[in-house]
């Protein structure tokens, strides 16, 4: 895998062109600054994408953060570490961003990952459809993250009614208890899908659960037509990607703004 071709792949089709992520969200493009705003308050708003540099950065941050406190949005800046200029991450905090922690965006190429990896014994898998299948998702997504899954629950119920073949939500279940759960998000048009939101609740970990919910979700990918997985990866996630065959192309921190 070529991986500054498929970086440069990654950053056109996912963030210069990205598209609406859910019913009635829309993408602006405003300078050097590409942005999506959400219909609703549940849903993502953000900066996926900019073509700056020093004489302009500080303008075009003053810009969003107008806008978006305009709309009464808390917003994200999504920077990546091959952004410019380079001391843009200092020029958010400077700005009020509080950065989140970095991960490492991994891309898997399907055809060349290994995909062997089985459930433990006992361990089915729940495709998702529903509101109550989302309910078991957001449930686990709260118990493995410690986080409030009110925003995911609400965002994922109105993509599974707008646009269903957009998402692949699995939980998997231990008898009637759900102890993992993952999502892939689909982007038509493109030769990458999203694998987002795994997570194990403590007591399950390290059963080789999450690597069969990556291996589950690729061979969906690869049945669809699909050339690369992409992960923004933690810590933990980045070996368990590795071993699968993906790479690490670059880092993405979140920065937050809270008007």
């Amino acid at each position: 895998m070529d991986l500054v071709a498929v970086l440069a792949l990654h950053d056109r089709e996912l963030r210069e062109r990205v598209r609406p992520d859910g019913p009635g969200a829309r993408v602006e493009r405003v300078g050097g600054v590409v942005r999506h705003v959400a219909a609703d308050a549940h849903g993502w708003n953000g900066v996926v994408w900019s073509d700056l540099d020093a004489t302009d950065a500080d303008a075009a941050i003053a810009e969003q953060i107008a806008y978006f406190t305009g709309l009464g949005r808390d917003f994200e800046w999504k920077l990546y570490g091959h952004d410019l200029p380079t001391d843009l991450g200092e020029r958010l905090t400077a700005a009020g961003f509080t950065p989140e922690p970095q991960e490492a965006l991994m891309i898997g190429e399907v055809a060349a990952l290994t995909l062997d990896a089985e459930l433990p014994d006992g361990v089915r898998l729940l495709t998702a459809t529903d509101r109550a299948g989302i309910d078991l998702l957001a449930d686990v997504h709260e118990q493995a993250f410690g986080t409030d899954s009110a925003r995911l629950r609400a965002r994922l119920l109105d993509q599974l009614a707008a646009d269903p073949d957009s998402l692949v939500a699995v939980v998997a279940l231990a008898g009637d208890e759900a102890v993992s759960a993952a999502r892939m998000e689909l982007v038509p048009g493109t030769d990458f899908v999203g694998l987002w939101g795994g997570g194990t609740v403590k007591a399950w970990r390290g059963r080789g659960i999450y690597r069969a919910l990556i291996a589950h979700r690729a061979r969906i990918a690869a049945d669809r037509g699909y050339r690369y997985l992409q992960v923004d990866a933690s810590d933990e996630s980045r070996p368990i990607l590795e071993r699968l065959g993906f790479a690490r192309l670059t880092t993405t921190t979140p920065y937050v703004y809270e008007p």
